[in-house]
């Protein structure tokens, strides 16, 4: 997955004018392949605390506002989420305004919405800390939020790093590099992460500096906007882009075994008959026909994602139910497979590279009935272009398989974004490490959406 950071010079006090140049830098990172682009503090007013303090009213917001329309409309549109850092209206109960991140999702609804727990002086005249830490999960990535002086207090890293967090979003208005400088040493000391989009212009405080970048754990700077000395000509905005695939959570993960399942005693059926409308491929070396059985909730949820697509396109399904003792084998073989190739690597590090293209048995979604594999095909059942063939491996493919892969050709990244909406919109996740892994139901499912629990686990086809 591609993160961006969005540097821009915000007009002040124009909401409508900065929604809609963040708009189109929505658009422009998804077509550079982002899955998130994060805007500066306050890059919805600028941050102007007076301007602020003199239209309470109008120059807050709430994640329904209207005014925030075109950016939902561009994350709908482009497939992507986005971080808007603004002045949020009191919420129910609250003292006053609040510094807010409004995350919208791909979808265009609101993910969360944090609100900045350390105030300036100046600050705390006009506005109420926050009262929670700001998380949540996208593309597999547990994303951690933070504002500007939120980042002076180590104690905000180490939550997140401790809540299991991969990556630290910061929205800042910094006045100099100096203060730049020190994300570096917050990715080295947390090991996490960071990813900063820091503002321009003259604030309230002084020039902000521009700088927006990211860092790796180990405190090395990979991405780097311009720094801001004066207006100059054009409009200034600059996006800086960030790999994060190696923070996705990935199968061994302990969270996700350690996630309990409540089996439901939903039944396995046979797509084949339970549901024709939905095209299943015959290509298998499976006589029994395991593969093309799946629990009822996801078959229901993959006939309503159908009928979300285009005209012109169908799903096919691949596989869908595995007998625990194949996904065993499957797993056992990739990993020797990798051990022949990484004789170097530690058996611990074997079994989670592993886990990025086939799930260890004793959690395998497949197992449960509540994963499929599967693709977009037209509706004569010609193949059409997602960037890989299906199951193709990390090595195999240089890591275009995993579902947010930089560099994919356009129409592979339009087929991809169209399948990714219709099913997230049915209710299932995907496991980011491969395109066309989806489910319902099973543990990772529960991890991704915040259930306290899975309700199907790993089953015998013939105990139903």
């Amino acid at each position: 997955m591609i993160i961006a950071a969005a540097q821009f010079p915000s007009v002040p006090g124009d909401i409508e004018a900065n929604a809609a140049r963040m708009a189109a830098l929505v658009g422009e990172a998804a077509d550079r392949g982002a899955g998130l682009v994060a805007f500066s503090e306050l890059a919805l007013t600028h941050y102007d605390l007076r301007l602020i303090a003199a239209d309470p009213v109008g120059m807050t917001v709430t994640e329904e506002d209207a005014r925030l329309a075109p950016v939902r409309e561009a994350c709908r549109t482009a497939g992507i989420a986005a971080v808007v850092n603004a002045a949020g209206r009191a919420r129910e109960g609250a003292a006053g305004p609040t510094i807010s991140s409004f995350v919208l999702g791909p979808d265009g609804a609101l993910l969360t919405r944090y609100d900045k727990r350390h105030l300036s002086g100046e600050e705390r005249k006009l506005f109420t800390p926050g009262g929670a830490d700001g998380r949540f999960m996208l593309g597999g990535v547990r994303f951690a939020l933070a504002t500007c002086l939120d980042s002076s207090f180590p104690e905000v890293p180490a939550r997140a790093a401790a809540d299991g967090c991969g990556v630290y979003l910061a929205s800042a208005f910094h006045d100099s590099a100096e203060r730049v400088e020190r994300y570096a040493e917050l990715a080295r000391d947390s090991g996490l992460q960071v990813l900063l989009a820091n503002g321009t212009g003259i604030g309230s405080c002084g020039p902000a500096c521009g700088l927006s970048g990211g860092w790796l754990p180990t405190g090395e700077r990979v991405a780097a906007a311009a720094e801001w000395s004066g207006p100059a000509p054009g409009d200034g905005a600059e996006l800086v882009l960030s790999d994060v695939r190696d923070r996705i959570t990935l199968m061994a993960d302990p969270a996700i075994a350690a996630i309990p399942v409540k089996e439901c005693g939903e039944p396995l059926v046979d797509i084949r008959t339970a549901a024709p409308a939905l095209l299943v491929a015959k290509d298998r070396h499976d006589t029994r026909g395991d593969f093309a059985h799946l629990r009822q909730g996801v078959l229901q949820r993959l006939l309503a994602a159908q009928e979300l697509l285009p005209d012109g396109l169908r799903l096919q399904i691949v596989e869908g139910y595995r007998p625990p003792a194949l996904q065993r084998r499957y797993f056992e073989e990739y990993a020797e497979e990798l051990r022949a190739a990484f004789p170097e690597r530690q058996e611990q590090r074997l079994h989670q590279d592993a886990s990025r293209y086939v799930s260890p048995p004793e959690i395998a979604p497949h197992s449960a009935g509540g994963a499929v594999d599967l693709t977009l095909v037209t509706t004569d059942g010609d193949e059409v272009d997602m960037g890989t063939p299906i199951n193709a491996s990390p090595e195999e493919s240089d890591g275009a398989c995993y579902t947010g892969a930089p560099d994919l050709p356009p129409a592979a990244r339009t087929h991809r974004r169209v399948l990714t909406t219709a099913l997230t919109a049915a209710g299932l996740v995907n496991y980011p490490t491969e395109w066309w892994h989806w489910s319902y139901g099973d543990r990772y499912w529960a991890l991704a959406t915040g259930a306290d629990h899975a309700p199907y686990g790993p089953m015998e086809l013939d105990s139903e």
